[in-house]
């Protein structure tokens, strides 16, 4: 069992950055593929960005690349978003999950555990 618990959402201006921090409860936090997504009102939650459970490979979806990093501290048992230049089509509530085989994936269905999200709202 994993339990996710995210922070650092809040409002910032188009243009700013916001780190989002996501922290693992349990032992094997190291052996799961994380990754991150987001959700508006009336639109299903979309993928973000992923990473596989050694933090060498990453996957970005193509509005972001370039602009967010995905990075993890499995000796903190924490993924981050980092997340700059942020517009106001980002705005969202953002939900980390955990994947336990271990390699990262865009697939929200492959994901076992997920946190309670965290909200990002970026003003024009």
């Amino acid at each position: 069992q994993v339990q996710l618990v995210e922070s650092g959402g809040g409002l910032v201006q188009a243009g700013g950055s916001l780190r989002l921090s996501c922290a693992a409860s349990g032992r094997t936090f190291s052996s799961y593929a994380m990754g991150w997504f987001r959700q508006t009102p009336g639109k299903g939650r979309e993928f973000v960005a992923t990473i596989n459970s050694t933090g060498g490979a990453t996957n970005y979806r193509d509005s972001v690349e370039g602009r967010f990093t995905i990075s993890r501290d499995n000796a903190k048992n924490t993924v981050y978003l980092q997340m700059n230049n942020l517009k106001p089509e980002d705005t969202a509530v953002y939900y980390c999950a955990a994947a336990s085989f271990g390699l990262y994936s865009e697939y929200k269905h492959e994901y076992d555990y997920w946190g309670q999200g965290t909200q990002v709202t970026v003003s024009s």
